[in-house]
């Protein structure tokens, strides 16, 4: 690995934020493609493989019921496209590997957002309505698990960083 590419990694991990207001600007097809690309290839236990997506875009129906399925229903209305995350139970093999997995996919993805000028943010919360998220997309909650919704455009507010110090990560000095 070059130096400059060590730099451009650790800076976008420096740089990336949650972003939760977007513009009213389309994010292009092409964009879409890189982030779920980005995301296909995050490890996995076995190389199982197991994030499905789907996409849904501003204006289709469904980002209006989706609204309807979480607390922050205000990021949902204004994205431009919501990436939906799921495990796919027939591919998965480890809960707890499988679990990381995704996690590691989402990052992914929103590192890849955030190196084409976008903003997205990792909605969470919208997991403790999978069942009513299921039944607006239309796929089958057994075999496919809800990990996350990504809500991602063009960005309209600047991201702030904040992290407590590296010591307070810290179990034992290091």
């Amino acid at each position: 690995m070059t130096e400059d590419t060590r730099s451009a990694v650790l800076k976008a991990l420096h740089e990336r934020r949650s972003i939760r207001r977007f513009n009213a600007s389309p994010v292009s097809r092409e964009d879409v493609h890189e982030i779920l690309d980005a995301g296909r290839w995050a490890p996995s236990g076995k190389n199982n493989q197991p994030c499905r997506f789907l996409v849904v875009r501003s204006g289709d129906e469904r980002q209006g019921a989706l609204s309807d399925c979480t607390k922050y229903s205000h990021i949902v209305d204004g994205a431009a496209i919501l990436i939906c995350v799921f495990l796919d139970r027939q591919a998965c093999y480890d809960v707890r590997k499988d679990h990381q997995s995704a996690g590691a996919c989402i990052q992914n993805m929103l590192l890849a957002a955030h190196a084409l000028g976008l903003g997205a943010v990792w909605l969470g919360e919208i997991i403790n309505q999978a069942d009513d998220v299921a039944a607006v997309l239309g796929v089958d909650g057994e075999r496919y698990e809800l990990q996350a919704v990504i809500a991602l455009g063009h960005p309209d507010q600047d991201g702030k960083a904040v992290r407590n110090d590296l010591a307070d990560y810290m179990l034992e000095a290091f």
